[in-house]
């Protein structure tokens, strides 16, 4: 099971496992459910519908994880965290409207009338870059892994991709054309989940060595190490408004850490 919000921030959806080997979902602008299955990464159509629109075949075997450049944009629907736009404790639903009309301006805004660009990573150490609504074919491979790609996360300005793998390192990709800018190493053991901040100028991972890496994407170092945990960091995910992170772990317990 898992649930997801629309870029309208009203509507949370939830589903269920509907298909073998499926673990990662992703929701477009047009309410399109991005979900992939073994060795293909394909669409389910509208969540009214629930209808395959696309299928996208380039991967030799298990896709783990996908992520559309949308995805903060989205996250945040109307809700600007950078200039506070709205103040959620004052939404009421006669709002409904002029929030749904503030995310799809503040949508417009950063996609600049582009499509959508979807990455895929597989257990075959290759991400792949799509542009759904215009080519079942890929745009651009993402080659340099040694081992399995577990996680893959576009920075909210959507400049760049960042692919998390099991070799122990993160790397850094063009979020347009997918060409490789950087490697960063300091994880001595898998790397399990990435997350960006809102400002995208940090990154944070975390792995099966118990530790959180904080990254400077200016300079593409280590900044700082936070240890904490006891056992495996599972997942990480920081807030919207890029002043929290929070890490969970099979230590069995949340960490919430301040900038």
């Amino acid at each position: 099971m898992g649930t997801k919000w629309l870029k309208t921030g009203f509507r949370l959806i939830e589903w269920s496992d509907l298909h073998l080997g499926s673990k990662d979902r992703e929701t477009d602008k047009k309410n399109t459910l991005w979900s992939q299955k073994l060795d293909q990464c394909y669409c389910l159509g509208t969540f009214t519908q629930g209808a395959l629109c696309r299928t996208l075949k380039g991967h030799g075997h298990w896709v783990n994880t996908i992520a559309l450049n949308t995805d903060y944009v989205m996250r945040t629907g109307p809700y600007d965290p950078s200039k506070a736009s709205v103040n959620y404790l004052e939404v009421t639903q006669n709002m409904s409207a002029q929030l749904a009309d503030l995310a799809l301006q503040r949508y417009k805004a950063a996609t600049r009338g582009e499509p959508e660009i979807l990455v895929s990573g597989s257990d075959v150490y290759t991400a792949i870059l799509w542009v759904p609504e215009k080519d079942k074919q890929p745009i651009a491979r993402l080659t340099g892994h040694h081992k399995s790609i577990n996680d893959v996360k576009f920075s909210p300005d959507m400049r760049m991709i960042a692919t998390a793998s099991f070799d122990h390192s993160i790397k850094l990709w063009n979020g347009r054309t997918g060409k490789y800018l950087a490697s960063l190493y300091g994880h001595v053991q898998e790397v399990y989940q990435i997350s960006w901040s809102a400002d995208s100028r940090l990154l944070v991972s975390g792995g099966k060595d118990s530790t959180l890496k904080l990254w400077d994407m200016k300079t593409f170092k280590l900044m700082v190490d936070l240890p904490g945990h006891a056992d495996t960091i599972f997942a990480v995910d920081w807030s919207p408004d890029g002043q929290r992170v929070v890490s969970g772990g099979k230590d069995k317990v949340l960490k919430i850490w301040r900038q």
